[in-house]
């Protein structure tokens, strides 16, 4: 088999939630498990927190069904509400909590023939300006929907904008928007994403919404995940295929964007675009081969990357190589390639085998 795998710590994952449950005693905490657990496996990540969480939450009615296919009792939260009027009796018959973010979704849930109530979670547009309601227009389908056939809770929730930038003016703006509706007798409110539920205590509210932060990356630029407590989940690794000297002036990869300075050993790694490692990984990106750094040379090529061996002269074909994981965070990783820790784990696409540790 090819030598490339994706190594999933369930019990970093438990670490991670109760982690989350600690910061806000006494608080409920949906697991977000959205885009098949941020591409961890959402079959082995809710089953690894079966008994653990409060919840789930997801971005669409398939992925809700596929969670309620594996736990029966516990709540199951649409992030983005219905896309179509014909989902909500599905909704219903699955026993979801659905968000309701605009004016059409609240109309549609009125004019429902549901077989039961649903719990409903009212978004209100607090200040991101993506999804939501404004505070207004929240007081005003509040008083329709308050006794409505079609709902059982009538909650409250919002989302941050920069909760991962910890001095944005905008945090405690969003706060206050959300505090002002707090006269309306909701049942249970929301407003804690990861970033939130870590650093802005007044967030903490009835339910909280882990999300990167249950994967074992953080989601500040100044915060490690070690700094934080977390535990890293996924580690992508692979083998050296082949190694080679290239001498002064000789090129590697696609394009003959990186050109040997000086006499070099070059490795080549079982893992490329196609695998979801980033192609726009620029020269000098971080890698380990046999747990030692070396850096990432030229282009990335579909199902192969090059590594500079010049200081590893005792790296041969076979030695370990870790792309992100344990001993080198996503998240530095992403910062080189300049992209964010959660593109890397959910662009880790379906031909890597995944391996998973209880």
């Amino acid at each position: 088999m090819r030598p490339l795998v994706a190594t999933i710590d369930l019990a970093a994952i438990r670490h991670n939630y109760a982690l989350a449950k600690r910061c806000a005693p006494g608080r409920q905490a949906f697991a977000v498990v959205k885009a098949n657990a941020y591409g961890h496996g959402v079959r082995e990540v809710v089953t690894a927190l079966h008994d653990e969480a409060d919840g789930f939450a997801v971005a669409s009615l398939e992925e809700a069904a596929e969670v309620r296919a594996l736990h029966g009792e516990a709540r199951i939260l649409l992030l983005e509400g219905c896309f179509a009027a014909e989902e909500l009796p599905i909704a219903a018959q699955l026993r979801l909590d659905i968000v309701v973010q605009g004016a059409e979704q609240a109309a549609a849930l009125l004019a429902a023939a549901l077989p039961q109530p649903l719990n409903v979670w009212l978004k209100l547009d607090s200040g991101m300006h993506r999804l939501g309601l404004s505070p207004q227009a929240v007081r005003d389908w509040h008083a329709r929907l308050r006794n409505a056939p079609q709902v059982a809770e009538l909650n409250l929730l919002s989302h941050f904008a920069c909760a991962d930038e910890r001095a944005h003016p905008l945090i405690e703006q969003q706060v206050e928007v959300f505090l002002d509706l707090l006269d309306l007798d909701f049942d249970q409110r929301s407003l804690a994403n990861s970033a939130a539920l870590l650093t802005i205590p007044a967030s903490h509210m009835d339910w909280l919404r882990p999300g990167i932060m249950l994967y074992g990356a953080t989601p500040f630029a100044d915060l490690s995940v070690l700094e934080l407590g977390l535990k890293p989940v996924m580690s992508l690794t692979a083998q050296l295929i082949a190694v080679r000297d290239v001498a002064v002036g000789e090129s590697v990869g696609y394009g003959a964007s990186w050109v040997a300075e000086r006499p070099s050993r070059i490795g080549t790694v079982s893992c490329g675009y196609a695998d979801g490692y980033p192609r726009h990984a620029p020269s000098g990106t971080p890698v380990l081969v046999d747990g030692q750094r070396v850096e990432l040379v030229g282009r990335v090529s579909m199902d192969m990357l090059a590594v500079d061996l010049t200081h590893l002269p005792d790296a041969q074909v076979g030695a370990a190589v870790e792309l992100w994981g344990a001993y080198l965070p996503v998240d530095e990783v992403a910062q080189a390639a300049g992209t964010i820790g959660y593109e890397l784990l959910t662009k880790v696409t379906a031909r890597v085998p995944r391996r998973y540790l209880a």
